[in-house]
């Protein structure tokens, strides 16, 4: 099934470990910048730290996306469960709609395909524009498409030494849209001799090269980034583009290595 159109910023802040009044200065400068995605979950706690900041910018201007977790579900009561984690998101965000509402995590052994259905009908009454997942597999994916549980994106860990490839070409043959998060790899990458090199040759910073190399793939990334500077480096990305060859290079950098494991993924399903 194909799905409308997705306006999504090609660059958004990601705010995990972001709490308190630092959440709320760093969430308003980036809105200051430019910044038009803002990406949070319910377990990053942080929902009313960013909901002070929002009123910066008219509602529409945002895409704000936020996550829920599937063991906070009642399975017993899928729908009635969903709903009332969107309203608490709703409500610590002081927003009427959200933009994405994504389900966190997998597990195969859940009927993930109920929560997908259940998040329809927050679409339907306006409280949610798309549907996503993160951390989803081929096969996790697969799994929710035989069910007709369709969703729009996937947030997933996304960077030079874990390109994805697969999966790249496994979501656009089924109108899904990556999400990169860890886009800079925890920033372990940016000292790769390949990286840096682009970075003297193009004048700019190694983060930048890494940046634009997922633009030029189409994949949005949500960096995470405190200070003014490094929110305002990962804005500049559109006065230049890498050469062909360069993008080669930089694909030749996978390793498949993940910096994010958690218990709560299934990578290898």
């Amino acid at each position: 099934m194909a799905v409308k159109k997705k306006m999504i910023p090609l660059i958004g802040l990601g705010t995990w470990e972001l709490k308190g009044q630092e959440c709320i200065d760093v969430v308003s400068e980036a809105l200051e910048l430019g910044y038009r995605h803002i990406d949070t979950a319910l377990s990053y706690e942080n929902h009313p730290y960013i909901a002070k900041a929002l009123p910066l910018v008219p509602r529409d201007e945002i895409f704000l996306s936020t996550k829920i977790h599937l063991e906070d579900i009642d399975f017993n009561n899928v729908k009635a469960s969903v709903f009332t984690l969107c309203h608490r998101c709703l409500n610590e965000l002081k927003v009427e709609y959200l933009d994405l509402l994504i389900i966190q995590a997998p597990d195969h052994e859940l009927p993930m395909e109920k929560v997908i259905f259940a998040m329809e009908r927050l679409r339907d009454q306006g409280k949610v524009r798309y549907i996503g997942v993160s951390n989803f597999t081929v096969h996790h994916m697969m799994d929710l498409l035989r069910h007709e549980a369709y969703f729009a994106f996937n947030q997933v860990e996304f960077h030079p030494y874990l390109n994805q490839k697969m999966l790249l070409e496994f979501c656009a043959m089924n109108h899904i849209q990556l999400i990169a998060y860890r886009p800079l790899g925890k920033s372990r990458i940016l000292t790769d001799p390949v990286i840096e090199f682009l970075a003297k040759k193009y004048q700019k910073s190694q983060a930048q090269i890494v940046l634009r190399w997922l633009l030029e793939k189409k994949v949005p990334a949500i960096p995470k980034a405190t200070s003014k500077k490094h929110l305002k480096e990962n804005l500049e990305l559109y006065d230049f583009s890498l050469t062909a060859e360069d993008m080669i290079l930089m694909d030749a950098l996978n390793r498949n290595i993940r910096y994010c494991m958690s218990d709560f993924a299934e990578f290898g399903y």
